[in-house]
Order: C-alpha cells, then sequence, then structure tokens
C-alpha cells in the first residue's frame, strides 16, 4: 500500500457549447466537421460541407440558444470562456457551460475531501467549443499531473460522442509525443458507468421531484414517463455501437427502482439529416401518447446530464409548440430537470474514480 501524495487529474469530457451569438457558427462548423459525430464522407469534403450547414443553420440555432441563455446575469462557466476574459454579458450562451463548470467545482471539492492527501484537480474538456481538449491537455502537463483519469460526461458509451472524445485526446497526445512533449502521466478511462446505483438514483430522484411538484396525487396515478435520449443513426447501431443497449438498460434500472409503478415508454430526439435514426421519434411518441387518451406526461431526458439545448429548448419550448401546432389536448406535459450537481450524481462520478484511485493509491480497501 502506498500513502506517498500523488498529483492526480481528472478530466471531464463533454460536447460544450457555444457561449455568443458569434461563437454559434464555429461550434456548429465543429460539430458537422467531425465524421464520429455525423459521418458526411471525413476528410477535407465534410469540413467543407460543415462550414456550408453551420452557413445556413447558425443563426436559427443561435435564436434557441438566445431563448435558453444559461447566463443571463454573468458568465457563470470557465476560465476559458471568452465573455469571462472580456468581462461581458452574453445572452446567447449554452447551459451546458455554466452547468458543467458547476459540476466540476462540485466534484473537485468533493474529491478533495476524499482523498485530502493527494493533490486533486478537475478539468472540463468540450469537444466543440471552449474549454477545448487541446488546452485542457497542455494545463494538466503545465500542472505536472502524474495519474490523469478520463471521465466523460456521457453515462452510456458511444463511438460517437464518448469515442470521439477519447480519439481525439489520443491524438493530441500522438501530437505532443511527436514534437518530444511526453506528458509524463499515467492514463485511465472510464468508458460507460449507465448502471451505476447512484446514477440510476439520480434519474430517480428527479422523477420523484417532479412527480410530486408538478402532479397532484389523483395525477400522479395517470402519469406516464416518457424517457428521452439522443438518437442515433442505425447505421451505428448495425456496427455494433453499444449505446442504445445500454440506454434501454438505464430505462430498466430505474424502473426496476421504482417497482414498475409507472407505465414508461422510451423515445430518442435530436435527428439530423436523411439517415434513418433510433426509433420511436420522441415528439411522434408523444404525439401518439396523446392521441391514446394518455393527458399527463412526465418527460425524463436520460442520457442527458446537463440541461442544455435538446432539454431546454428542443423538449420545453419546441415540444410543447409542435403539440399546439397541431391542436392536440394535454392537460400536464412536464419536463424533468436535468441531473446537473444532483448530490447522487456526483456520487456516481466519485464511485467510479473510486475504481481507478485504487489502481493510482494501491489502496484495495
Amino acid at each position: 500500500m502506498s500513502n506517498s501524495a500523488k498529483r492526480i487529474g481528472i478530466v471531464l469530457l463533454n460536447l460544450g457549447g457555444p457561449t455568443s451569438r458569434e461563437a454559434v457558427r464555429t461550434f456548429l462548423e465543429n460539430l458537422f466537421g467531425d465524421p464520429d459525430i455525423i459521418n458526411l464522407g471525413g476528410g477535407s469534403f465534410q469540413k467543407q460541407l460543415g462550414r456550408l450547414i453551420a452557413r445556413f443553420r447558425y443563426k436559427g440555432v443561435a435564436e434557441k440558444y438566445r431563448e435558453i441563455s444559461g447566463c443571463p446575469n454573468g458568465c457563470m462557466g470557465s476560465k476559458y470562456c471568452p465573455n469571462r476574459k472580456q468581462g461581458v454579458v452574453s445572452d446567447c450562451c449554452s447551459p451546458i457551460n455554466s452547468l458543467t463548470e458547476l459540476q466540476r467545482r462540485a466534484l473537485e471539492k468533493q474529491l478533495r475531501r476524499k482523498w485530502p492527501e493527494h493533490t486533486i484537480r478537475v478539468y472540463t474538456a468540450m469537444r466543440y467549443w471552449v474549454p477545448f481538449d487541446y488546452d485542457v491537455f497542455d494545463e494538466a502537463m503545465r500542472d505536472e499531473i502524474e495519474h490523469l483519469i478520463l471521465l466523460p460526461l456521457y453515462p452510456q458509451f458511444s463511438y460517437t460522442t464518448t469515442g470521439s472524445s477519447f480519439r481525439n485526446w489520443q491524438a493530441i497526445e500522438k501530437k505532443h509525443l511527436s514534437e518530444g512533449r511526453s506528458p509524463g502521466w499515467q492514463e485511465y478511462a472510464i468508458g460507460h458507468y449507465h448502471r451505476n446505483p447512484q446514477y440510476i438514483s439520480a434519474i430517480n430522484s428527479r422523477i420523484e421531484e417532479r412527480l410530486h411538484n408538478d402532479f397532484t396525487a389523483d395525477e400522479r396515478k395517470k402519469v406516464h414517463l416518457v424517457f428521452t435520449a439522443h438518437g442515433t443513426p442505425i447505421s451505428e447501431v448495425e456496427k455494433g455501437d453499444p449505446y442504445t443497449r445500454q440506454i434501454e438498460e438505464t430505462v430498466a434500472a430505474v424502473m426496476k427502482l421504482r417497482n414498475y409503478r409507472e407505465t414508461h415508454w422510451l423515445g430518442y430526439q435530436s435527428r439530423v439529416g436523411p439517415a434513418k435514426w433510433t426509433r420511436p421519434n420522441t415528439e411522434e411518441l408523444v404525439f401518439r401518447l396523446i392521441d391514446y387518451g394518455i393527458k399527463h406526461i412526465l418527460m425524463v431526458p436520460v442520457a442527458f446530464v446537463t440541461d442544455h439545448i435538446e432539454t431546454a429548448h428542443e423538449l420545453d419550448i419546441e415540444l410543447r409548440e409542435a403539440i399546439d401546432e397541431n391542436n392536440l389536448q394535454i392537460d400536464k406535459l412536464i419536463i424533468s430537470k436535468g441531473l446537473n450537481d444532483h448530490p447522487d450524481f456526483l456520487d456516481a462520478l466519485t464511485g467510479e474514480i473510486s475504481k481507478k484511485m485504487k489502481h493510482i493509491t494501491g489502496d484495495m480497501d
């Protein structure tokens, strides 16, 4: 057993989100230019196509971010945020920035309390906007980190999300090594934690909050739970991507914890382009349930660990508008809050880190 103090870094990997109207275009270029997340052919062709798509879409997307801006009273994001550096208040900032920073700070405090004998730093590395992973890589090197744990904020593994983040991190490392700059740390990666008991408990807790705060006792008997996750192209599923199966396993674990009290459904949202995506589509599923006569629905985002555009706008604004536009009648449509800094979710992350810490510290208790 080793008790010597160590310098340990935990890197939270996430998608990211724009911090201003101007940043939306670049964010979309980075997103659509990544063949791992949306395969449009790859290479220079995809980068050019990504720029073209961003050019025509960014104004409409920016308006959506403006409606859900996460920092209405000033920057709450990381030290890398341009708004923080420039001392400006953005009215077009994704909530994912401030909420991920909240998660990072809360997790760092929790880890330092748990392992006070070690120097622990928690970083956030976004894939498509600040703080970029290559900047965080350099920061960890300056901090002389000895052991580094990659922790995706994607509980379910997909080659398009976790896989893309891992591959890009490895590319950065390879580039450093080719330049004679070895990071010098031992690296560990957490692939998924979709059935972690604390993660499941956090989702269940959010469900309970909404059921008791937004529905009467009589209404709770009629509520249908609609779990919703980001969809994925069928082609990815056919290649063996485990994401969809792991989503189903997460939902099954939540409902088992709830003793299957409510009728539940699972839909997939945010499809892009003409390719076939996982079904049922969330919006189409909700329309069908309303046609069945269901009047009380609680939407449960199951793969999103923060409130951002897919929840705060796509579900809480666009879905409601679509229901009205189609003259559908529903008494209550409630959106469950994201996990954000829920204590159980932080415990889930700490638990996953603990598994790697046993190898770092030599403490197998």
